[in-house]
């Protein structure tokens, strides 16, 4: 009696490795796949987002080389750099939110207690900039000429304003 138990004991034991192994060895495989499709997923997502990204910078100074050679002729003796360039077009723009009357270069005067103040600005290219504006309650977008003068200045004109309703 004490050999079958031991038989069946032997038996049951070989039994629960042989299904361990394989149930470890098709686990192993099936996270194996379920990570390579994770991974062809991202990868798809990823790209289909860089291309978003790159049609949505599509207008940008920063991708533009006509634009950028613009500022940087071949035959100049004074060159702008367009990293540095970007960065003081939307500083010098939004230091203008502190008038007291608002920001100018919205096109828009005072309506209600607030003033108008620039919240984003996109450089399109060597001549155009798009800015989003509100005073709280109102909001717009605005078209903006910037030219950057001989000393270095910079000057904005605003071309067209768009005032959203209520």
């Amino acid at each position: 009696m004490k050999r079958s138990l031991l038989l069946y004991a032997f038996i049951l034991a070989l039994l629960f490795n042989v299904y361990t192994y394989m149930f470890l060895s098709k686990e192993v495989k099936f996270e194996q796949d379920k990570f390579n499709k994770v991974t062809t997923r991202l990868k798809d997502s990823l790209n289909v987002v860089s291309g978003k990204l790159a049609d949505a910078n599509y207008f940008s100074l920063e991708r533009d080389e006509n634009a950028q050679n613009y500022f940087n002729p071949e035959a100049a003796t004074k060159t702008i750099q367009i990293e540095k360039l970007v960065p003081v077009i939307t500083e010098k723009l939004l230091d203008l939110n502190t008038n007291p009357k608002g920001n100018p270069y919205t096109g828009q005067d005072q309506i209600g207690v607030n003033k108008f103040i620039i919240n984003k600005v996109k450089v399109l290219n060597h001549r155009w900039i798009i800015a989003d504006f509100s005073d709280g309650d109102y909001w717009g977008e605005v078209l903006l000429k910037y030219f950057v003068n001989e000393d270095e200045s910079i000057s904005f004109e605003v071309n067209q304003s768009l005032l959203y309703q209520k």
